[in-house]
Formats: C-alpha cells, sequence, structure tokens
C-alpha cells in the first residue's frame, strides 16, 4: 500500500459478502466499528505488512467482548483483534498473552490458529491489537444449533468433540512449544479464588449480593484441591469458541485465548461445565444460553466429567472445588458486562439482562455448594 492510498469504508471500498470466504459470519458494513484504518495500514506497511485497500475490514458477528475483524493483508484473509473500548477487568483481554500463545502453540496443537504480528501501541487502532492466521469454519453460538442440523446426533457428536479437543490440549508438552514458562501454576486455586472474589467485591462496590457472600466465604474456606501437573489452559473452553467445518462438523480451530496460561486441567473441565446448561436445571443456567447442551443428544455435565476422565486418565475426585470457583468466575464475568452497559460502554442490548442473569448464576453456585457437583 502505498502513502497515498487511503483505508476508507466509503462504497468505493466496499468488499460486498460474496466476495468475503464462504462461511464467514460478518456484521452489515453500517455494523462494523468504526477504526482508524488509514493509520493501521501505513503501521502495518512500515513492518512488510500490506493493508488491501479495496477490501473494507468487516467486523465479526458474535462475542461479548474482544472485536475481531476480518481483512486482507500479504494478499490472505487475516483477523485483527483487539480489546473492547473502555476500562478493562485485571488480566482480560490480553492481547500480548494471547499473541505470545497463539505464535507457539500451532507448532504442537493443530487447533490453534497462529499469531502473526503484536501491536502494543494504543495509539494506531485505540487499543493493543494482534493479527491472527484466518480459520474457514462456523461457530455455534447461543443455545440454538444453527447452522447445523437439529437432531440428536449431532448433540452427541458435538459433546464427544469437546471432550476431545479438550483432552488433546491437555496433552500438549507446553515445554515443547515455548510455554513452559507461561502462568503461574503454582498456588493456581488459591489465587485465581481470591483474584475473582476481588472482582465480585470491587464490581459489587463492596457490597456483594448474599448468594454471592456465601460462595465467597465456602470458596476461601475449602481446602485447594490436590495439585496436579500443570497443563495449557485455554480458560474460555465452549462451543461458541470452537470453529467447525460445516460439513463435517469437525473442529477446524480454538479462538479466544487471551486468558490462556498453565494450571490445574480440571480448571478447564469445570470452566466447560460451568456453561454447560441440561434440562431441568434452574432458571439461570436456563437463562444463561450460552450452549446449546439442553437439547436432545447432548450428554449431560456429569457424562462430560466422566468422558474427561476417560480419555484423560485423570481423576475428578478434586473437581468440586473447581465447579464451584468456575460457576462463581460466570456470575462475575456477567456483572462485569452488566457493569459495561450500565456505564455507557456498551449499548448492546443482550447486556440488558445480565444483572439479574449474574444474581442467578450466584443461586446456582449456592446450589453446588450444598446440592450436587454436577
Amino acid at each position: 500500500m502505498s502513502s497515498t492510498d487511503s483505508i476508507t469504508l466509503t462504497p468505493s471500498s466496499v468488499t460486498t459478502d460474496s466476495d468475503f470466504p464462504v462461511g464467514a459470519v460478518l456484521r452489515p458494513l453500517d455494523d462494523t466499528q468504526a477504526l482508524d484504518w488509514l493509520t493501521i495500514g501505513h503501521y502495518l506497511q512500515q513492518h512488510g505488512l500490506h493493508l488491501d485497500a479495496h477490501a473494507a475490514p468487516r467486523q465479526f458477528v458474535g462475542g461479548l467482548a474482544n472485536l475481531n475483524y476480518l481483512l486482507r493483508v500479504n494478499g490472505e484473509w487475516t483477523v485483527l483483534r483487539r480489546p473492547p473500548s473502555g476500562p478493562l477487568p485485571p488480566g482480560a483481554n490480553d492481547m500480548r498473552r494471547e499473541h505470545r500463545i497463539l505464535s507457539r502453540l500451532s507448532q504442537g496443537f493443530a487447533l490453534a490458529p497462529r499469531s502473526y504480528h503484536l501491536c502494543e501501541d494504543p495509539g494506531i487502532a485505540g487499543a493493543p491489537f494482534q493479527l491472527i492466521e484466518y480459520r474457514a469454519g462456523v461457530a455455534v453460538r447461543g443455545d440454538r444449533l444453527d447452522p447445523l442440523p437439529e437432531n440428536e446426533g449431532v448433540g452427541v457428536h458435538l459433546s464427544l468433540m469437546m471432550i476431545e479437543a479438550l483432552a488433546a490440549l491437555h496433552a500438549v508438552d507446553a515445554d515443547a512449544v515455548g510455554l513452559g514458562d507461561l502462568g503461574r501454576p503454582d498456588g493456581f486455586f488459591r489465587r485465581t479464588t481470591e483474584g475473582w472474589i476481588k472482582r465480585c467485591e470491587l464490581i459489587s462496590e463492596g457490597v456483594p449480593s448474599a448468594s454471592a457472600r456465601e460462595s465467597m466465604r465456602w470458596l476461601r474456606e475449602v481446602a485447594d484441591p490436590v495439585p496436579m501437573a500443570p497443563v495449557l489452559l485455554h480458560n474460555d473452553f465452549k462451543l461458541d469458541n470452537i470453529l467447525l467445518d460445516r460439513q463435517s462438523q469437525a473442529p477446524v480451530a480454538i479462538v479466544d485465548w487471551d486468558m490462556g496460561t498453565r494450571g490445574e486441567a480440571l480448571f478447564d473441565l469445570a470452566t466447560l461445565l460451568s456453561y454447560w446448561s441440561e434440562p431441568g436445571d434452574p432458571a439461570g443456567m436456563q437463562n444463561l444460553r450460552q450452549m446449546p447442551t439442553a437439547r436432545p443428544g447432548f450428554f449431560s455435565r456429569e457424562q462430560v466429567a466422566q468422558g474427561y476422565a476417560q480419555a484423560t486418565g485423570r481423576s475428578i475426585d478434586g473437581l468440586k472445588p473447581y465447579r464451584v470457583l468456575t460457576q462463581f468466575k460466570l456470575a462475575v464475568v456477567f456483572q462485569q458486562l452488566y457493569q459495561r452497559y450500565r456505564s455507557g460502554e456498551t449499548q448492546d442490548p443482550r447486556y440488558a439482562h445480565f444483572g439479574h442473569l449474574a444474581d442467578e448464576l450466584h443461586e446456582f453456585t449456592l446450589d453446588l455448594i450444598t446440592n450436587k457437583i454436577f
């Protein structure tokens, strides 16, 4: 791109949907959050990366936080990824961490797309950003199976696929891919617990709900689980973070690694279970609508946990503290998202009910403490 080229979202530079890769689900141009593509293009040029001035970047549909755009760089479809605007929770939306993981992990884990470039200067795109390999695939979002067929066989297949993909990630040799010093696995449970309790206190302005306080008390008093050898963790492993081949429904990529680290394998499993609704769940889990797992064919949470134990040879006897922690964490996440809506940082109507949902999830966390693990 020459210095006289401009990257603008004008009719002369608009790329139609038919020009984008098949299966890419993109926002309409007038619903794509604007970035300064001229500044971004000039920056990339200085690093030998040429942004196509004739293909207007488009934002992907989906996601509640990070902004993801599809654009052409050096003639290849590429994803530009940056955090949302406004204040960010500590440790979240970390482009540096994600770039470090994705620039290495693909060497030993085929489902990890490669990160090509990290820009830490927030003056270029309004926040640090990275360029990531584009993988063509579909995402199943919310509590529907679209765009996959509605049948029990799909539910069975996706249940097994998630178990196998998580087991494969946890089998990666972190040292072999240059991530042997990622994170701080020693004291993982206690440090993670205190971190999420502090977030809850902060977002609640020092007055958490009664159910949240009870969960905080239990988490502080429960004995630390017996530590296992640390593994690479995705830290937000769920169905809509897995891109699938539309025909075979095989996984082609796992995305959203900005919270990745090393730690206890059962934390990743418990995170998956925290999103996993099933028939008969109370209101909070039914209203969560993060995965279609209450539909026919999907495994129960207990079957998922047992399937993971069989696939990995790991005991799940120490799962309960992680189940309580990750369910509590999910409630706090929705509190944070609701706060963004209240403060005006986002006008996305999906956020309007997240405060009530967070309260319901805190209640369900108490169910895990008093009644059941799964």
